[in-house]
């Protein structure tokens, strides 16, 4: 007897199965790779949390993905390679940034100056990691400031 089951029920990818697999995880470039499929589970519960209005669980579980993002990125550095020649796990993290940071500016736009405001603040700390990351990419890319050049 052959029994189908909804994909959805053999294999559970919820935020917390991810957060569980990235707590577990201590190699730097695995918990790199996951994620992006973190970030998405997580992003879909902050968008539940937006359209129900819960602006503080949305704040919270955005702070804990940047938390997480940050550790990756100082998993990665603490390897001590040159992301130029190794890009593995860098650039995974690099994307899940930007498609967060993306996914974020669609959500904010909807929240008055003084709802904004946290969410504002995480967006830059996200900025940030975002731009550390394209420079241990892309070492000697230039800088983005407006300056001529010699």
């Amino acid at each position: 007897m052959l029994v189908l089951l909804p994909s959805g029920a053999m294999a559970q990818n919820t935020a917390a199965d991810f957060h569980t697999r990235f707590v577990q995880d201590s190699d730097p470039i695995h918990r790199a790779e996951g994620m992006r499929k973190l970030g998405t589970a997580e992003f879909d519960e902050i968008t539940k949390d937006f359209d129900a209005g819960k602006f503080p669980d949305a704040l919270a579980l955005l702070r804990e993905y940047r938390d997480e993002i940050d550790t990756c990125e100082k998993g990665l550095d603490a390897r001590k390679v040159d992301a130029e020649k190794h890009p593995k796990g860098y650039k995974q993290l690099e994307m899940s940034v930007r498609e967060s940071l993306r996914e974020l500016d669609r959500l904010i736009v909807s929240l008055t100056a003084d709802e904004q405001a946290p969410f504002v603040e995480v967006r830059k700390n996200l900025e940030a990691l975002n731009r550390h990351l394209i420079h241990e990419l892309f070492p000697n890319r230039p800088s983005d400031d407006n300056t001529p050049p010699d």
